[in-house]
């Protein structure tokens, strides 16, 4: 499930739609145009459904109430894309959606493959902002800046994830194990100084791509250096594969992750150790639910 609230999602949603009003003319009449880039088939494609359905209930809303900008009704757009590079932020957008007619808003949905990408783009083409779950979306250097972003700041996850750590294994040598992309390394970046702040030494820090399907090699790497905790930032496939090789290596070691991989097929791809892997999220579905959460 996308970690959002739909609260936070409404209230994004009419900021950036009353950002649009500076951004351009258009007819009295016309509809708001929200187009969507998230993944819809693939390893990710739970969390971008999530996210689809979290988008339009809160446009639904919306409308119910009137609209914006004086009565102007939002529609989704939303092409269907895989999470992968050559179908990621840039290229739907400068493409599919202006086919569509999408003078909105885009919204990444897939880490290292859309968040950074439109970080550099927001307002090209036929768009006029940017909505974003992942990255540094919001700095990039736009004034004016229509770019929005709904998730946790990944320097505030970095600390959340170590303080779990040190309070639920005590752990006092974690190991980093992260995909090769720009979220990572920022992760990478973040975790470092949490540590540091901590005093707290990293075991090692080992990578792997995006594709690959055996990290024993790093994971031996980082037990024989003395790893009593492991950090993981990758997307739902090549996590589920670091714990796999966890489990062909009989290595039982705690495994706290960034919330990447929390939204797809994580639990099904992972296998039987998957479900021991703790996740950092923004919201919860547990205890007293909004009746929108709790449909």
């Amino acid at each position: 499930m996308n970690p959002c609230s739909f609260s936070a999602t409404r209230r994004t949603l009419l900021a950036a739609g009353l950002a649009l009003a500076a951004a351009g003319p258009v007819l009295a009449n016309e509809p708001i145009k929200i187009g969507l880039v998230t993944a819809l088939s693939g390893q990710s494609a739970l969390a971008g459904e999530a996210i689809t359905r979290g988008m339009q209930v809160a446009i639904d809303e919306i409308n119910a109430k009137g609209g914006l900008l004086g009565g102007r009704k939002l529609e989704l757009v939303a092409p269907r894309r895989r999470g992968q590079p050559r179908q990621g932020c840039g290229g739907c957008a400068r493409t599919d959606l202006p086919r569509e007619g999408g003078r909105g808003l885009r919204r990444p949905g897939h880490a290292g493959v859309h968040g950074h990408r439109a970080a550099d783009e927001p307002g090209e083409g036929a768009f006029h902002g940017a909505l974003g779950g992942w990255h540094g979306i919001t700095k990039n250097g736009a004034n004016p800046n229509f770019a929005f972003r709904v998730s946790a700041v990944d320097e505030i996850v970095d600390v959340g994830m170590l303080a779990y750590a040190q309070k639920n294994f005590k752990s006092a040598k974690p190991g980093l194990i992260l995909v090769n992309n720009p979220w990572a390394r920022a992760n990478e970046k973040g975790l470092k100084a949490a540590m540091a702040a901590k005093g707290v030494t990293p075991a090692g820090v080992e990578k792997f791509e995006g594709n690959d399907v055996d990290m024993v090699p790093q994971l031996t790497r980082l037990k024989a250096a003395g790893a009593d905790t492991l950090f993981m930032v990758g997307n739902v496939g090549p996590s589920a594969q670091v714990v796999k090789s966890l489990e062909r290596m009989g290595w039982k070691v705690p495994v706290v992750s960034h919330w990447g991989p929390a939204g797809g097929r994580f639990t099904e791809l992972a296998g039987a150790m998957g479900k021991d892997v703790h996740f950092v999220q923004t919201y919860s579905f547990f205890g007293k639910q909004s009746p929108v959460a709790s449909v």
